[in-house]
């Protein structure tokens, strides 16, 4: 993905690792084994499961708390000292709940919520606390939604993000292992530190704001602002539930700035190439609107190397489906970053303005 010899170093010394420890679950870029973005792979290859605890050495590692597990990310002394013992020392989060009741409008996705509810208590108002997820409308969502869902519990300073495992948990899990884990529930007296129930009717599409995930504000108050690129992809926007959202708005149109489209994994390269809408496959509609698309990875969701995939050089102004929109997160510290749901983003990829998807739901949607 990068010509950069330390991040090809990087992978080196890695692959050498995996090979002297002969680990089994080793997906090496490069090769037929590779799967993409690790925090969606995880789900795709089995390896989330009810009841479990996973460490990563990436702040996104919450992700995996869509399976009803607890998951959260760490830094390399803590993943040296797991390696070592197999054990790790971690103080008990005291919980937030965040319930939604009611039925969510046909433009809203999961990354609407997630902006709300952080524009609600701010990057540190979960700081070191788990996000539960919970109420009869967050548990008709996906489990990819619901990995949307947990994925930026860390951009409110959460230590984890979880929602209780159920049939929709299963029916995913079915096919990719046959562990199944366990199932805990909260219990009826559970004690939380923040408790909030919010009505999904009400919610209107929301983007975060330059420079911070916190600085919320709703799409239709920003439609003056002008684009000069959109991007759809990363471990938060790069599912195939995210593109079926763009497609669907894409379909039959040509974007007015550069889009840039970025499959989180290899699975769901492929199914860009088999799902379809009114008989063309999604990647057919990406062509054929004129994204840029490109090959599984994190690409420029964290900048990387000058010639990453999607990277801001400049004073780019960038609406994206991505995580983080802090200075530089996406390249050039002068770029500023618009963070927004997939239909958002491909709506405002339409226009060259940000944009609220309204203005193309429920005519295409």
């Amino acid at each position: 993905f990068t010509s950069d010899p330390h991040a090809n170093r990087n992978i080196e010394i890695i692959r050498a690792f995996a090979k002297e420890q002969n680990l089994p679950y080793y997906y090496d870029v490069g090769t037929e084994n590779y799967k993409g973005v690790c925090h969606i792979a995880l789900a795709q290859e089995g390896h989330n499961r009810p009841g479990e605890v996973l460490f990563g050495t990436d702040s996104h590692t919450c992700t995996s708390g869509a399976f009803g597990m607890f998951s959260t990310g760490i830094g390399n002394t803590d993943a040296a000292f797991i390696l070592g013992t197999g054990k790790l020392w971690v103080k008990v989060p005291e919980t937030m709940r965040f319930a939604w009741t009611g039925t969510f409008p046909p433009y809203i996705m999961a990354k609407d919520i997630l902006l709300h509810v952080i524009g609600d208590i701010g990057c540190d108002g979960a700081t070191y606390r788990t996000m539960e997820w919970a109420g009869d409308t967050v548990y008709r969502f996906s489990m990819e939604e619901r990995m949307t869902l947990c994925n930026m519990a860390i951009e409110a300073g959460g230590k984890n993000a979880v929602i209780e495992a159920d049939d929709t948990t299963f029916d995913y899990l079915k096919g990719r292992t046959d562990k199944l884990g366990t199932v805990y529930h909260s219990d009826p007296d559970a004690h939380y530190c923040f408790n909030k129930t919010y009505i999904a009717d009400d919610l209107e599409p929301v983007v975060a704001r330059p420079h911070s995930p916190d600085n919320r504000a709703l799409a239709r108050e920003c439609k003056d602002v002008k684009l000069d690129r959109a991007y759809i992809g990363s471990c938060t926007g790069g599912k195939i539930t995210d593109f079926i959202a763009a497609a669907k708005i894409l379909n039959g149109e040509k974007v007015k700035i550069d889009t840039f489209i970025v499959p989180a994994t290899r699975d769901v390269e492929r199914d860009l190439h088999t799902e379809t809408i009114d008989g063309k496959t999604l990647a057919q509609i990406f062509e054929d609107a004129g994204t840029h698309i490109g090959e599984p990875s994190c690409a420029a969701c964290l900048g990387g190397p000058k010639d990453t995939f999607g990277r801001t050089h400049g004073t780019e102004v960038v609406i994206s489906t991505t995580n983080r929109n802090f200075p530089g997160r996406m390249g050039s510290k002068q770029s500023a970053v618009y963070l927004a749901s997939p239909y958002t983003a491909a709506a405002s990829a339409l226009t060259g303005y940000v944009t609220d998807p309204r203005e193309f739901i429920p005519a295409r949607v």
